[in-house]
């Protein structure tokens, strides 16, 4: 199974700390010992957070990757995202091109090598839009490779077909897919499993998210705790097998009250499993 030895990472957006010290505290407390890194707060707040990299290093937490978020993006409905989410907006476009500039050097200069992000929706048909938004994602791809780093596509807001046609027709190998299973669930995007066999040839990162479909059309699903929600794990873990390089596992949570206690039980879920 080609997932990598290295240790279990937590995506530090996860946590919802206010400094470096509250997220090396929270961290610590996951019982993961590496951290997938939001590099936007860097870039905006550096008074704030300029000191992390030194601060995770101290406390002997890797850094697996980095996060890089687009300007303006709004999750508050599955219309907003729609709408504000990745490189689509032309109201952002300018404003989030700079910003990953910044994000790129940051990411460079750590040495981190593969950085995440949401494209936005990617349209199903040939078109004018959809090459706009190929443009821009090139663009992307080339300012962070020039700090030699790669990018990778979260999934889940378009299905597993989609996104990989659109990779091929990218023409650039050096970007990736950040494979989500409960995204493509709460996007009603298809079954996780299946989507990982028309991926496999470009998941980059995986994240351990569940979540639950929901029973109303054209509204988000459930995020659950990890274990408890519809993705069948020993499957999807199972189906990783396909994936042609060794992927790092990283443990997202975007709702709950009770964060690092559901981190941890997604960490204990994974060590029931064989996976450290």
């Amino acid at each position: 199974m080609p997932i990598s030895p290295a240790p279990l990472a937590v995506c530090s957006w996860s946590l919802q700390a206010e400094n470096p010290e509250q997220l090396v505290t929270r961290l610590q407390a996951t019982g993961a010992g590496a951290v997938q890194l939001a590099l936007s707060p860097i870039a905006v707040k550096p008074e704030v957070w300029g000191g992390v990299f030194a601060a995770l290093a101290r406390a002997g937490i890797q850094v697996a990757s980095g996060m890089f978020e687009t300007v303006g993006e709004d999750y508050s409905t599955l219309d907003s995202i729609r709408v504000t989410g990745g490189v689509v907006p032309d109201a952002t476009w300018t404003a989030t091109r700079a910003r990953a500039a910044q994000v790129a050097e940051i990411a460079g200069a750590q040495r981190i090598t593969l950085v995440t992000l949401h494209a936005g929706f990617i349209p199903h048909e040939p078109g004018a839009e959809r090459e706009k938004l190929f443009g821009r994602l090139r663009e992307l791809a080339a300012i962070f490779a020039a700090h030699g780093t790669r990018i990778a596509f979260e999934t889940g807001q378009e299905s597993a077909d989609t996104l990989a046609r659109a990779l091929d027709a990218l023409g650039d190998p050096t970007i990736g897919v950040n494979f989500d299973p409960a995204n493509m669930i709460l996007y009603a995007m298809g079954d996780p499993v299946a989507a990982v066999r028309v991926l496999a040839p470009r998941i980059a990162q995986v994240h351990i998210k569940d979540a639950i479909a929901t029973k109303v059309a054209g509204t988000w699903g459930s995020e659950v705790r990890a274990g408890t929600g519809a993705v069948d794990w020993n499957a999807f873990l199972a189906a990783l097998g396909a994936v042609a390089a060794p992927v790092r596992l990283v443990i997202e949570r975007e709702a709950g009250e009770d964060r690092v206690g559901d981190i941890r039980a997604a960490v204990e879920m994974l060590k029931a499993r064989g996976i450290q």
